[in-house]
């Protein structure tokens, strides 16, 4: 673990109450922000009172929820708010693939936050508010190939079809990646603006150069109760009102589709009941309609047994068959087969813990990583038997267009 501080002692944390901050992302400065927001609410923060990089492996989460519980179980905490996400919070992000490294949690040195109608500031050791710059446009973004050319994906895809139809496994979830080069370095903040302007029903973050907006909620824990968000089963918009309704009938009528996310449903419902004494599953998906595509959605509630913190949630939930597919296992290994990239942190957990174990994670969906002019782009499609390669390829260009709004305006 290394403490930008300089040393080992405790940390220093203050919360207090503040006036309403407006947007929170015009109060960030330009290098490496951090953030969770949706609707307006959420954490921003910056600076580095503590980066601890985790060490990949099969009990990764386990490691981070022991380390940070030790460092903030010595910390030296007056908090006036005492509400999730208030007194010393950690930003995370972690690989997909168990065996990747890249993994990290960071806790800011100032978090500035707003929720329910309350505001708060935190700081880590001495305030910091930093030098609030106006946002910088990139220039113009030229675009290549990322690891695999659209045809050799759709060639990809098939192959995993062939996988499906013999019977090695139900489900996998193939990504592709896009690289862009910007004009200028990429300010992170106007990504971060343009993001929860256009999609803001999806959470948008930022965890150590992770930027995107996803839609997809793993999971939410405030005190005993857990949230979670499945979606899986996705069609793009509509060019008009009608269009757009025919579509979503049809997604919800389609036999993939909903086969597809019933995988997904069940894979929530095994990794979560062993964690609560009480589960509520709808039955029946609804339609989540976004700017861009529409999705099969089913909202996930349950009371935790005593003693679960969200990071515990978090390693028996992921990979959800949204992202890896089903079996697990067989999914994974096709994965690692046919994608042809390390996916670093796309589809992996990011989002925010606090002392309490409380706290917010999505799938890290809709994103890109950013490190100077430079970025990442990433989308997947969960395929299936049926699948048929064009569509896959039409629908991962369709998501990866979030990004390219945000690089782009």
């Amino acid at each position: 673990m290394s403490v930008a501080l300089g040393s080992t002692r405790p940390l220093v944390v203050r919360t207090t109450p503040v006036d309403d901050p407006g947007d929170l992302f015009t109060r960030l400065p330009e290098t490496a922000p951090y953030a969770w927001t949706r609707h307006g609410e959420g954490l921003v923060g910056w600076g580095e009172a503590v980066r601890v990089a985790v060490p990949p492996g099969p009990r990764r989460f386990d490691w981070a929820r022991d380390r940070l519980s030790a460092m903030f179980a010595e910390a030296l905490v007056e908090d006036d708010v005492v509400a999730p996400g208030s007194g010393p919070v950690a930003f995370g992000s972690f690989t997909f693939d168990p065996e990747s490294p890249g993994s990290v949690l960071v806790v800011p040195r100032t978090i500035l936050a707003r929720r329910d109608g309350r505001a708060w500031l935190t700081t880590v050791g001495e305030q910091r508010l930093g030098t609030v710059t106006p946002l910088r446009d990139p220039g113009r973004i030229r675009y290549g190939d990322g690891s695999l050319t659209a045809p050799e994906w759709e060639h990809a895809v098939a192959r995993a079809v062939r996988r499906i139809r013999s019977g090695l496994l139900e489900k996998t979830v193939l990504a592709r990646d896009l690289t862009a080069t910007a004009e200028r370095p990429i300010d992170v903040r106007l990504l971060l603006s343009r993001l929860a302007r256009r999609y803001p029903e999806c959470y948008t973050f930022s965890c150590s150069g992770l930027v995107g907006a996803t839609p997809e909620l793993l999971v939410r824990r405030t005190g005993e109760t857990v949230e979670s968000l499945v979606l899986a089963g996705t069609i793009p918009r509509g060019t008009d009102r009608a269009d757009d309704m025919a579509r979503g009938t049809a997604l919800f009528d389609s036999e993939k589709d909903r086969y597809e996310h019933t995988c997904a449903v069940e894979s929530v419902r095994e990794a979560l009941g062993p964690l609560c004494s009480e589960l509520k599953i709808p039955e029946v998906p609804e339609l989540l309609v976004l700017s861009n595509v529409q999705h099969l959605a089913s909202p996930v509630t349950g009371r935790l047994s005593a003693g679960a913190s969200v990071l515990d949630v978090v390693a028996a939930m992921h990979p959800t068959a949204a992202v890896g597919g089903t079996p697990t296992e067989a999914a994974l290994e096709v994965i690692r087969e046919l994608e042809g990239m390390d996916r670093a942190g796309y589809a992996g957990p990011v989002g925010w813990i606090d002392a309490r174990g409380d706290g917010e994670w999505g799938i890290a969906l809709r994103c890109a990583q950013i490190e100077g002019v430079n970025a990442r782009l990433f989308a997947g499609c969960g395929i299936m038997g049926d699948s048929d390669p064009a569509s896959e390829l039409a629908e991962a260009q369709a998501k990866l267009r979030v990004m390219q709004y945000a690089l782009e305006g």
